[in-house]
This record gives structure tokens, sequence and C-alpha cells, in this order.
């Protein structure tokens, strides 16, 4: 939720408007995290000695658009050799989405410190009416103001205080979860950026290669006295622990504050951002903040903090692997139909390197070492929401067949909401496209701090359910920028299966089973082409639904979560009423809703539960209702029973999800565009969900 994007360019000559231009394509790379409203921060038209802020409401488009309108009264020629930019596009929490409620926010009319904000401040109210005793005026209805206005009330009782100190006293007041970076006229040239919960990254870039590969932690001197000092690490032996080899780049100050420093003279750019897919245009070298983390930049040098001594005492700098391509539309008219057609490929990179057809054997190096420990298990519990939360309901039934435990699915909030029994022979999966949702990141705490061991099921390297899982699993799906997931479920679900041929694998009595799935999984990318060249039926079928106001899906077994994830995909892209129903459910309710003018699409695939989807089927054409049915290619007995049929390829029953939801992704897709709706921006809703 949100998205954040700041530049600093250090010996770097920019025009204005070449600044302006990369903060408006760095939130255009971030509007999938939000589309309420959008707004920069630079320097003054003259000189640095203040900000001028300019907020739109709308899209980033419209924010551009504004920026064009007012190119005389921010002087696009002006030159900046060292500049710092922030820029940020809203999903809305606090406060309807307004010119006033958009972001950067300010500490006042002077514009002193502006700062940017991911996440909610749950003790806001609290703060802002003290600030409000101290006379401070607030002209917003968000949290985020109050941030603003706080670190000027800090600086006024501490007038020498560093930048980067004085956002560590902000933030030990602040609670809930924030990414923030802040801006000031009073610090010229410098940037601090700081997150607790909500992720945030800095990428640099030089003009020669980073020798090193960490940068180390510094700690605030006014901590524990007996603890050492200066980012120093001691072993066992009380001595200390030798120094990570650092940048030619970089130097190493052992003066009072240890600083990391460019060589002199030697340019520099830093992009913060709260994806990656906003930086990998400019950089792929890039390190990833976590919880506490301050990062400060000041005259080039970039250095990282803590208030505590938590966690690993240095940052690695990661070299991302993400292509520009992969973020980009290409031919497709939007990022979501990309997505859908992208699934060939993306679920052939989620099982490359892992699986051996030939030898029928199944290697996950993430959790390799846990193996045998998750063997001694008592159960599995399956943790995610939304998209996550069916992909996980799609494996569940394998899992059981394969592992021959049981296995528990929950969504994460509800999880939270029962406070429950965690034992520690608990293995917990936690799955999340980007690794960052707020609400299974705090049921991944919970169960953490009862002893299970916790495994992440997780799209981005580097993301904090990554760090703080135990092992996982990279699904390795490629970018997803759409909100409407559809790769990563089914590359989620290809994930989940071969974990559960991991745990069978040396079982003679279930190997007849694991070679009928491996074999399935070989010939999965080309079903996939199969079911995606139905294309022009499914739009079809759109002409026939998208003027109506609600949508039934029906199936059971392994294609429950079909229905599940189909009817979620029509809401979230179409706005129409939309529910996934369980056909064995049918004669317990729902078969009141069924009559001539419903649309209803049923899957019916030849599997163990085919003769009782055939009763359902059955029921619902006794009451006048003409079903859309997706059947296996081939099956003129279901056939008959519908007008409108879509036959895909026969799979493993096992395998039939992944291909039964295709159509269903593409039926949302068209029904969308039909409708007029947004595909990659639908209202209400951004992706990566870091607040709860």
């Amino acid at each position: 939720m949100c998205g954040i994007f700041a530049y600093l360019n250090h010996l770097t000559p920019k025009t204005r408007m070449e600044i302006l231009d990369l903060l408006i394509k760095g939130l255009k790379r971030l509007e999938y995290r939000g589309y309420d409203s959008a707004g920069v921060g630079i320097d003054g038209p003259t000189s640095s000695s203040n900000i001028s802020l300019v907020k739109s409401t709308g899209k980033v488009k419209k924010l551009e658009d504004k920026i064009h309108e007012m190119k005389d009264d921010l002087n696009f020629d002006g030159v900046h050799t060292v500049h710092v930019g922030i820029a940020h596009t809203r999903w809305a929490t606090h406060g309807a989405p307004s010119d006033v409620n958009c972001h950067p926010h300010r500490s006042g009319d002077g514009n002193e410190f502006v700062v940017v904000h991911n996440g909610i401040i749950t003790n806001y109210k609290d703060i802002k009416q003290f600030l409000i005793t101290k006379g401070y005026k607030f002209e917003s209805d968000t949290d985020t103001e109050a941030i603003a206005k706080l670190i000027k009330h800090i600086r006024s009782q501490n007038q020498q205080d560093s930048f980067r100190q004085l956002v560590e006293k902000t933030i030990a007041q602040l609670e809930g979860a924030f990414a923030c970076v802040f801006k000031s006229t009073l610090f010229p040239g410098e940037c601090v950026a700081t997150r607790r919960g909500s992720p945030l990254l800095v990428g640099i870039k030089t003009e020669s290669a980073l020798e090193s590969d960490h940068i180390p932690v510094q700690y605030s001197a006014d901590e524990d006295p007996k603890l050492p000092h200066h980012g120093q690490e001691f072993n066992s032996s009380g001595s200390p622990a030798p120094r990570k080899k650092t940048s030619a780049m970089f130097r190493l100050e052992s003066d009072h504050t240890e600083e990391i420093r460019p060589s002199d003279e030697e340019s520099v750019e830093y992009f913060f951002a709260s994806d990656a897919s906003a930086i990998i245009e400019h950089t792929n070298r890039v390190i990833f903040l976590e919880d506490d983390d301050v990062a400060a930049c000041k005259l080039g040098v970039l250095s990282l903090h803590r208030m505590n001594r938590e966690g690993a005492g240095s940052r690695e700098i990661t070299t991302l692997k993400m292509e520009i391509q992969q973020i980009m539309k290409g031919n497709f008219s939007s990022f979501m139909q990309k997505e859908i057609f992208e699934q060939p490929e993306s679920v052939v990179n989620t099982m490359r390197g892992r699986i051996n057809y030939e030898q029928e054997t199944v290697t996950l190096g993430g959790i390799k070492s846990y193996v045998p420990e998750i063997r001694r298990c008592r159960r599995l519990l399956m943790i995610g929401c939304g998209t996550s939360y069916h992909s996980a309901i799609a494996s569940r039934q394998l899992l059981e067949e394969l592992t021959e435990l049981p296995v528990m699915v929950d969504l994460a909030s509800d999880f939270l909401d029962r406070n429950t029994p965690i034992f520690r022979d608990d293995v917990c999966f936690f799955i999340s496209q980007s690794g960052e949702t707020a609400d299974t990141l705090s049921a991944l705490r919970y169960c953490k701090s009862r002893g299970a061991l916790i495994v992440g099921i997780t799209n981005t390297v580097g993301s904090t359910i990554c760090r703080e899982s135990h092992c996982g699993v990279h699904i390795n799906a490629g970018p997803e920028i759409g909100v409407a997931s559809t790769k990563a479920y089914t590359s989620q679900i290809l994930s989940l299966v071969m974990f559960a041929l991991v745990m069978s694998e040396d079982r003679i009595s279930l190997q007849p089973r694991r070679s009928e799935i491996i074999q399935g999984l070989k010939a999965l990318p080309d079903m996939i082409r199969k079911v995606l060249a139905l294309d022009d039926k499914v739009l079809a079928i759109a002409k026939q639904l998208y003027e109506k106001k609600s949508f039934l899906i029906m199936g059971r077994g392994f294609n429950f979560a079909t229905c599940l994830e189909g009817a979620l995909k029509v809401k979230e892209l179409t706005y129409m009423h939309s529910e996934g129903i369980q056909a064995g459910e049918l004669k317990h309710g729902p078969l009141a809703l069924v009559d001539s003018t419903v649309p209803i699409l049923m899957i019916i695939m030849r599997d163990h539960v085919f003769t009782k989807c055939m009763n359902a089927l059955q029921q619902v054409t006794a009451r006048e209702g003409r079903p859309i049915i997706v059947c296996e290619e081939g099956d003129t007995e279901t056939s008959k029973w519908s007008e409108s049929v879509l036959q895909i390829p026969k799979s493993v029953d096992a395998l039939q999800g992944i291909l039964t939801v295709i159509p269903l992704q593409l039926l949302s897709y068209h029904l969308a565009v039909l409708r007029g709706c947004n595909v990659d921006c639908p209202r209400n809703l951004a992706k990566s969900v870091t607040v709860e």
C-alpha cells in the first residue's frame, strides 16, 4: 500500500526537469501500490532554502500534467549538482483522496521538514493531540502529518542534533507500521530513510564498480556502554571480529562516528523505493533495509544506523536479477493480460532446476536441510490472505495425501483473531506474493514466538517474510505488477505441489502417484498454452455476461479453490457480485439463488468427484439454471448440458486446478474491459497489502 520513491544526486548535475521526470517515472512503476493521489517534493526554484511541493488527486498522469502546467514556476532549466527529491503515490487510509491529504506532508508553512510515508501510525491521535497543545495546526486528516510536525517539535528541543538523530528520536515515538523518507530545508542535500513493518530499499549507482558486498551498521553512542561501539563485532573470545571487506568506492572513517564515504570528487546517486521495480532501470545494486534501520545520506555518504543491536551487524548489497523487460507491458494492453499469458513461462521458471523428470526427483534448495525436521512434525499450517489463501486451499488435498499429516488452512487475519494454539512441533507455511503482507507477517511472528518452524513461500527476494522465515521456497514467477494476482497464484500452487513431492519421496506406496504428478508437471506448460488459446471463446462468453449483476461459480474437490479464486478475480476487477460455491453445499442454501437469470459457471472434470458434480449440474438445470461449463477435452456427455462450454486439456487431478483457473482469469479480464473498468488498478485496492 502506497509507493515511496526518492532520488539523491551527489556531484551528478541534473536539470530540474530531469529530476522531476525521474521522480514521475519512479511513481509510475509503483502506481500498482496505490493510485488515489500522488505528489512530489523538490528544492525551491531558486535555492535549497525552501521546498516546492506539487500534489494532485488521481493517478500519477494527473500529477505529471500538473507539473508541466507549472513549468515556469518550477524552473525546469535550473541545474542541481546535489539535490534530494521525494515522491509518493497514495492508497488512502486516513482521510479521503484529496490534494491536502496527499503526500509529501510538511511540518508547517515554511516546509522545514517534509516526509513521505507508507503504512499506518496507530498512535497518531495521541501525537496529534500533544502537538496541538504545543500550538501546531494540522491541515490534513492523515496520520503522516503528525510525523512531519513531530520532527519539527523535536528539532526545537534538540537544536544541535543531526538530521539522522532527529529522525531516530521521531520514530522512537511512533507505533504501527511505516516506511518514511525525510527531506529538510535545514539540512540541504541530505536525505534520511527508515522503516518498520513496511518495505523500503536503497539503490546505489556509481561510476566505479563496488567491490564490497556489505555495508556495516552503526549503533547509537548512547546505548549500553558495556557493548562495543563503532559498529565493531566481537567474537566468542571477546576480541574484535575481523572486519568484512569494504568497497574501493568507500573509505572508513574511524573517528567518533564511523562513516562510509564515496571517494573524493566521485559522483554517486541513491534511489529509495518501496519496491525494486522502480529502481531496476537505474541500478541493480540495492540494500534491503530491515525493521528499525535508519539510512542517512549526507555529502554523498550512505550510512546505516540502528538504535538497538538486533539482527546482523551489516547489510548485504544485493545484485538484482530482474530485467527491465519484466516490468514493461510489451505488446499487451495491461499488465494483468501480460501476466496471464506469461504463465507457460512462469510455471517453467518455478520448476526450473528443481525437478528431474527422468529420475523423478524433486529438490527444493531453500528447505532441503529442514526436510528431516518437517517430516517429524505434528501438523502443517498454511496461512495467507486473498489469492495466497486460495493457493493453500488448492494444494491442501494433495499435501494431506502425500504427507499423511493433518493440514490446517487459515486466513491470516482470522488466525490472529483466534489466538490459535501453536506448538513447537508444528510447521507453519506463510504464503505471500510480495513477502510483506501485514496480516501474514503478524501471524508469522506469532507462530515464530511459540517455537514453530517457519516456511516462507514468496515471490520477492529480500522481503520481510523471506528474511524472518527459517527456510522457504521462492516461487520465481517474475515481477507481478497487476493488482489482481494471476501467475503468482499458479506458481504458489506449483511450489506447494513440489513440497508435497519432496515429503513423499521415501514412501514406496506413493511412488506411482508421485510419478503421475511429475509427468503431469512436465506437460503442464504446453497444456496452459492450449487453455490460453481459448481466449476468443472466453471473450464471447464475457460479452453475454458483462451487463449482469451477479455471477456464481461452482465446483468441488481440487477445483473448489478455482471457484473461490475465480470469484475473487471477478469481484476485484469488475465490481460485480460473485461467489465461489462448493457444489456439495448447493442444497444447504445456495440453490435458492438459482434461476434462469443468474449467470452460473460450473467446473466439472473427470476426477473422483465427477459423479457428485454431475448431480449438482442436474440440480441447477432442473431449476432453469443455464450454466457455462468448464470440462475436459472430448467430454461430450458433460458438454451437451450447456450451450457455452470451455474444454480444457486433461491433466492429473491434482494439477487440474492450475488449468481450470486460467479461463476464469481471462473471463474476469474481459468482463472488466467490457464494463470499462481499469484492469491494472481496480478501485479501492492496491497491491502489497502492508497495512492490517
